[in-house]
Order: C-alpha cells, then structure tokens, then sequence
C-alpha cells in the first residue's frame, strides 16, 4: 500500500524530529529523508510531498494526516483522491442491486472497528437518496445519528464489531491492518448473504489492498472465502450500498465509542492525535496501563507517547 499527501512546514518539522532516530543511511533525491517506521516506510521530501509505503502506511499517514489537522487545521488529501467526484465513474455500480461493505474505525486509537455489509435492491434508490446516502462521507455524525436509524430497520445488513481486546490480540498474532479488514469484509458479506437469497448484480468493496492481498489474507484462516467481489477507488462516492455500510458502521462506532467512555467515565476523544495522546495519559494514570487492552489498538504509536509519559 502507498499512500501519499503534502504536509505544511510545521508537520515537516514534526517529522524531522519524530523520525530523526529512524532514518536511513541513504536517502532519494529530493528527499529530506527516508525511515522505517515498523511495518511502514516514510519518505518525506524537500516539496513537503511525505509518502508512506508497507502493510501498515493506513495507519502511519492517518497519525500523520491529524497532526497536519491539528497544527494547520487541514486535513490533508491523498493525491491518489484529488479526482474530481463529477468525474468519477458511477455508472457501473450506482443504478444496481448491490452489496457493498465499509468499516469505520481503522485509524482511531479508542474504540472497536466496525465493519458493515449491507444489501441495496434498486427500488431503494430513490429512498436512499431522499435520505442524502449518495454523499456518505460528507454527512454529519449529527446526521449519521438521525438517518442511520431508518438504514438499520430497513437495509438487509450485516455488521461485526471487533473489539479492542479482539483487535490486540489479532495483532499479536501477526495479522496487520489490511488482513485484520479483510477477514472482517470476508465475514460481513458471507453473513449477509445467508439471511436471504439476494438478486445482486455485485459485491462492491472499496479497495484497501490489490485483489491479490486480499485473498491472499484469507488463504490461511479457516473460513469460507467470498470470491465474487469488485475493488474500486472512491467506493463510497460510486455505490449505496457501500454508502449504507459507512452510514451504518459508523453510528454503530460512535454508539461503541459511548460505551466505552462511560465504563471508564471518560469521554474517548476520536482520531490518533495528541489530544489522544493526553486523554490516554490521564486514563492510565486513573487505571493503570493495562487498562489501554480494553479500549485501545496498542499497536498505535499513541501507546509509546501514553506509557512514556
């Protein structure tokens, strides 16, 4: 995976400091420096372009991404997405009966992922698109909280939530973040599947790893494989069902999220920033560090920032 976006000044000389102990002897033209972080290589150069290269570049860039939101109050955009929405190509996934699968939680510290496959018949699409599902990721968490309600009751679904203790210990195991989201895909879509007999015209993914990683992923886990899947970009922007998913997965994430924050009494601030990295201070030192098992993805670079307080 590769994942690429410009920073301002100021995260550069985050960067410049975070990875000064990690870089490499040689460094490529142009590029202030090149470091291995784990699982990813980090590529920063003299334009501000940082590139992120390896199983786990999700994870480094989303750090990367709110220390940029943080400092300059932008979130950066990767180039790979800077394709204009008009010129994508709907065509061939909107005007159908679909299935298509989404997850939330991937790059927040705090609190489960959460993965959705849900099933959209084309005599829903009208609905849906009264109830604004088209521009799932430009609607409002305040929003998500009103419509999703409506999806759950009446959009066949599947949802698994993968708790952080789930989660630590997948990773202990050795599974990164793309395999942990394909077995999650794999059960949501197989689950699916088994609650009715769909008309479907196709199973739509937003693509996170090449089709060959992905059941490459699964080639070592005892489960049924559902091979019959699309990967595209912008998945979201291009079929409702996929929409649906997001819409679902996240109020689903953000009602975990509650929960969590109340067995602790402590509201969980989302994302993987430095407020994070505070409120987790304040949580161990209430709780003890055994406690980030229970409601945190300790593989996050958070953990060391956390513990080393």
């Amino acid at each position: 995976m590769t994942i690429s976006f410009k920073v301002s000044e100021e995260t550069k000389k985050e960067m410049i400091e975070h990875f000064k102990d990690l870089k490499r002897d040689k460094t490529p033209q142009y590029a202030i420096f090149q470091a291995d972080e784990e699982d990813t290589v980090v590529t920063l150069y003299e334009s501000g372009k940082v590139v992120f290269q390896g199983v786990s570049a999700d994870i480094d860039a989303n750090f990367w991404k709110e220390t940029e939101k943080i400092l300059t109050g932008k979130m950066p955009e990767d180039n790979a997405k800077k394709e204009k929405k008009e010129d994508l190509d709907t065509t061939d996934y909107y005007n159908i009966s679909s299935i298509g699968s989404d997850e939330v939680g991937t790059g927040d510290y705090f609190g489960p992922i959460v993965v959705t496959a849900s099933y959209v018949s084309k005599d829903k699409i009208s609905y849906l698109e009264e109830l604004g599902v088209r521009d799932s990721k430009k609607v409002t968490d305040d929003k998500i909280i009103k419509i999703a309600p409506e999806l759950i009751k009446n959009i066949p679904h599947q949802t698994f939530i993968l708790t952080n203790e789930e989660y630590n210990e997948w990773q202990a195991k050795g599974y990164n973040m793309n395999k942990i989201k394909t077995i999650l895909h794999n059960r949501v879509i197989l689950g699916l599947l088994k609650q009715d007999n769909f008309m479907i015209d196709m199973v739509v993914i937003d693509q996170f790893t090449s089709p060959r990683s992905y059941f490459g992923y699964l080639k070592d886990m005892n489960e049924n494989v559902y091979r019959k899947i699309t990967f595209t970009t912008h998945a979201e922007d291009k079929c409702l069902s996929v929409g649906c998913s997001s819409i679902i997965s996240r109020y689903i994430f953000l009602n975990e999220m509650e929960k969590l924050g109340k067995s602790i009494d402590k509201v969980l601030p989302l994302g993987a920033s430095t407020v994070v990295d505070e409120a987790g201070k304040a949580i161990v030192n209430k709780y003890g560090k055994e406690i980030l098992n229970k409601i945190a993805k300790t593989n996050f670079k958070n953990t060391e920032k956390i513990l080393n307080n």
